[in-house]
């Protein structure tokens, strides 16, 4: 399926719930959110429902999010529910990792193909500074296990100026050992993040070559994502960078996003949306192949309203008001 742009979307990123076990400075206020009633959040079946419309556009891909999406309960069901749909090539997680130990054997176990784990320091005291919360440990413990057992794992790391941006080298250095990717993103001008300054992956990149002049470009193929990939001699794992703001990729975006609470997004940078909930509960197709038409219908919809290209670089015209939480990460 092609956007008005011709970008091949076969891609969606879902949410599955606005709650989140920890409380990232950047991400979600200290006090939290005004948490959606839970039964504005979408059922796994209505999920299912939508993935299965998707299926038949072209979508191969999906993305489990949160908030924190091991915090709703049956979370590893719903990835094997995804990946037995006709057509679905992949189904992967990201996590901030308190729970994926916890998690990881069922997780396996349902076919889930990778997992993102949200890293942005391995030093105790600044993991508490920026999450509120002691849990290094226990990210650490997931980290290490879903890797021994062989499953894709990328560590997503935001630096922020003045709090771990010193900090590039240590989170490189996970993927020595290891058959890791590290990927530094820029701090996203979403919600609270527009009020921290970030580092640019530029930045980052020089500091490496710095440290390790025989880091070189790495095109081998590491999933869906925009990140551009180095690899540096004697890593098991290689280094990537997603920058939203400094490197825009949106002439090879390939997403769409589904809120916790029914609504696709064609661009995380904008609020506009096509809500699919209310046509899911409402009695007027009460026939599932006439509201699997209507689903294709709305997904097309909102393809078709993908912007040619985000704004993040102008904050003064990024429309989506929502905190990160509430829209996915």
């Amino acid at each position: 399926m092609k956007d008005s742009f011709g970008r091949e979307i076969d891609y969606i990123r879902i949410s599955v719930t606005d709650r989140c076990n920890l409380r990232c400075s950047y991400c979600m206020p200290k006090r939290g959110i005004q948490l959606a009633p839970s039964e504005e959040i979408l059922t796994f079946e209505e999920i299912v429902w939508i993935c299965q419309a998707a299926t038949e556009l072209g979508i191969r891909k999906f993305k489990i999010t949160g908030g924190e999406p091991l915090v709703r309960p049956g979370c590893p069901q719903l990835v094997g529910m995804i990946k037995r749909l006709p057509g679905v090539r992949q189904v992967t997680l990201t996590t901030n990792g308190i729970l994926l130990d916890r998690y990881l054997d069922r997780l396996i176990e349902n076919g889930l193909d990778a997992v993102n784990v949200s890293l942005d320091t391995r030093d105790e005291k600044v993991y508490r500074q920026i999450t509120g919360f002691d849990g290094l440990s226990a990210v650490r413990a997931g980290i290490n296990r879903a890797a021994e057992k062989g499953l894709r794992v990328k560590i997503n790391s935001v630096l922020q100026k003045g709090v771990n941006d010193r900090e590039w080298m240590s989170l490189a250095e996970l993927a020595k050992d290891m058959p890791i990717d590290v990927r530094f993103i820029e701090m996203m001008p979403i919600g609270l993040g527009k009020r921290y300054e970030g580092v640019s992956g530029k930045t980052v990149l020089l500091n490496l070559r710095k440290k390790y002049p025989g880091i070189k470009p790495d095109h081998t193929f590491h999933g869906n994502g925009p990140a551009a990939y180095c690899r540096i001699p004697g890593f098991a794992g290689s280094i990537g960078f997603i920058s939203a703001v400094h490197g825009q990729f949106c002439e090879s975006c390939n997403r769409i996003r589904l809120t916790a609470k029914g609504e696709l997004k064609p661009c995380l940078c904008y609020e506009t949306a096509v809500n699919v909930k209310e046509m899911l509960r409402g009695p007027i197709y009460e026939d599932w192949e006439k509201k699997k038409e209507a689903l294709k219908s709305m997904i097309r919809q909102a393809v078709g309203q993908k912007p040619e290209r985000h704004c993040f670089e102008a904050k003064d015209q990024i429309t989506e008001g929502r905190q990160m939480v509430q829209i996915g990460g």
